[in-house]
């Protein structure tokens, strides 16, 4: 059987490699195009390029399947299946229509819980107690085909968006090759979701992750933890961009919105809408990430601060 697989970020890879390790004929991976980032616009290239090529697999960077030639391309490697993990294009019907086992997904939630380009950040800000993966074919509505297998997974108080993802990565990976194998063999009846209960979370972007302290600090808590690695929980001193890194709701004790205290156990404490958010680790701008106890040694005037919402 052959297989084409769509992906870009490093979490898809343990997906690629999982199906080459077990003997899957790979007959192209398509990934998004080397992209200038960071301050030097140096060429930035996707992991799971990276991931291809020392397996030694073709690699097409496709920017879109519109393009001239893009189609009869990918037709061209005679897909049985296509699988797709976080590849950053919506694939035009054009596309689902080549395999002839379909289009499938790796999809990082319980669908139809968390549609959408951001699921685990979704699952977090929620408040979910679980999240998990789905295997589903692949519809022209985002995220709404029918689902061939899923796994839950708990989330941890201490999880954060990089964290939960890196283990729903390896799940995922397994849960592939149990629904791949399933669904050749003609073992899998696809359910369909239920779209009574089916919610959507958009992309991420930078300005979300802002912090308001007007806010509960529950609520900030979960913002902390969704947000990173990317856009980071942020907030600002004296001009400065101030990332929250890691942190916890406190309850019992009293502070402004916004203002910045001294606490015995965790160095500081920022007050909220609601309780006061203990900092364990942040980052101000230009600086490294240290512990509280580390960045009041030397901002020792940061105590008595009041933060913007």
């Amino acid at each position: 059987m052959r297989i084409v697989f769509m992906g870009s970020p490093g979490f898809s890879v343990p997906s690629l490699e999982a199906l080459v390790r077990n003997g899957y004929e790979v007959a192209a991976v398509y990934t998004q195009p080397d992209r200038p980032a960071g301050r030097g616009r140096a060429m930035m290239v996707p992991p799971l390029k990276e991931a291809a090529l020392r397996l030694g697999l073709t690699v097409e960077q496709t920017p879109s399947f519109r393009s001239p030639g893009a189609l009869e391309e990918l037709r061209d490697y005679k897909p049985d299946v296509i699988i797709i993990c976080a590849f950053g294009q919506i694939l035009p019907q054009s596309v689902l229509d080549i395999p002839p086992r379909e289009c499938l997904n790796v999809h990082f939630s319980l669908l139809p819980r968390h549609r959408g380009a951001s699921p685990v950040a979704a699952a977090i800000l929620a408040g979910d107690e679980f999240t998990g993966v789905s295997i589903q074919i692949v519809r022209h509505k985002l995220d709404t085909g029918p689902v061939l297998a899923s796994a839950a997974v708990p989330i941890l108080p201490a999880d954060n968006t990089g964290a939960l993802t890196a283990k729903l990565a390896v799940i995922g990976a397994n849960l592939l090759q149990e629904a791949l194998t399933g669904w050749v063999r003609g073992e899998i009846t696809p359910r369909k979701q239920d779209e009574a209960v089916a919610s959507y979370f958009a992309q991420v972007k930078k300005e979300d992750g802002e912090i308001n302290w007007q806010l509960p600090a529950g609520d900030i808590w979960r913002r902390v933890r969704a947000f990173y690695p990317w856009p980071g929980s942020y907030t600002y001193w004296r001009g400065k961009m101030l990332k929250i890194i890691e942190a916890e709701p406190l309850s019992g004790i009293k502070a402004g919105a916004g203002g910045v205290i001294a606490l015995e156990e965790t160095g500081l404490g920022i007050g909220t809408g609601e309780g006061v958010l203990g900092v364990n680790r942040l980052q101000l701008a230009g600086k490294r990430a240290m512990t509280a106890a580390e960045f009041l040694r030397g901002q020792r005037d940061f105590i008595g601060s009041v933060l913007p919402s």
